[in-house]
């Protein structure tokens, strides 16, 4: 049971928590001893709230989940973690993160409650209202962005981060409906309903338009934003920005990307060594340049 709960609460996803660091990172503060702790310490209570909301998830669809060709394997859908442990793991996680949260700052506490109700929102209503799904679930990274700003006493932050955050959430949850469709084919509908509202064309159109401003969004910050360096050099990163959002929209296009956009990017290769050239030229051009 312990190993069937490890699944459901999705370790491997911890991985979109990541954006709490943004704040420390952008703002640079990395290096510093404190900010770096508090954001670490806030990273892991986002974690466990985000798992709280992953067993709620789990317990909502458990019946449709049993109809997934892939999702009928989940631990709660399966029967190997039974409902009552799921909601006691998640209370238990609740608990100790928004008390954890209240102690680093009232403020943080307030963006982990937040989370954690708009994603019951999301799991009793709004995943069956097309487009309201994807908007709610971009809303969950910008709530993340924001979170890591009251961790730390924030000189620069560049407000641009918002805005890219929110264009390329869009793009990921845009491109994982499409996944989603293109896996279920006609029987789509029946296994999520919120996939009747969408069609194939009309999500490719979705994908162009918020790709398309993402690349812009962020070209413009790499050169407008006040706390970059005077010589422009942040623009060196577009191109791994420009391959990335490329390469997830071939996996989508050629069946590769059927799974959430992080265990996508945990899989293929190209992708792991895009991000990781992207953030070590951040962190070059933030720290040694």
């Amino acid at each position: 049971m312990l190993s069937a709960l490890l699944k459901t609460m999705r370790l491997r996803q911890w991985t979109k928590n990541g954006f709490v660091f943004f704040a420390l990172i952008f703002d640079k503060q990395l290096f510093l001893r404190e900010p770096f702790l508090r954001t670490l310490a806030g990273f892991f209570l986002f974690c466990l709230i985000s798992s709280a909301v992953y067993l709620i998830n789990d317990i909502a669809d458990v019946e449709a989940d049993r109809q997934h060709p892939e999702k009928k394997q989940r631990p709660i859908a399966s029967g190997k973690l039974p409902i009552g442990a799921a909601w006691g793991a998640a209370v238990a996680l609740i608990a100790i993160a928004l008390p954890l949260g209240y102690l680093l700052t009232p403020v943080f506490s307030v963006y982990l409650a937040a989370y954690l109700l708009i994603n019951i929102l999301y799991s009793r209503w709004i995943k069956h209202v097309p487009i309201l799904d994807v908007l709610i679930v971009s809303f969950g990274f910008v709530l993340r962005v924001g979170s890591g700003v009251t961790l730390i006493t924030v000189e620069r932050f560049s407000p641009w981060l918002y805005v890219i955050t929110t264009l390329f959430s869009l793009y990921l949850g845009f491109g994982k409906r499409r996944a989603e469709m293109s896996l279920l084919e006609k029987g789509a509908g029946a296994h999520r309903k919120v996939l009747d509202g969408y069609t194939l064309p009309l999500l490719d159109q979705f994908i162009t338009i918020v790709s398309g401003m993402t690349i812009v969004t962020y070209s413009l910050y790499t050169f407008f934003a006040e706390n970059l360096p005077a010589n422009h050099s942040m623009m060196l990163t577009i191109p791994f920005v420009v391959y990335g959002i490329f390469r997830y929209l071939q996996l989508i296009q050629t069946g590769h990307a059927a799974g959430a956009p992080d265990e996508v990017a945990l899989k293929d290769r190209p992708l792991q060594i895009t991000v990781a050239l992207w953030m070590l030229t951040v962190l070059v051009i933030f720290y040694f340049s």
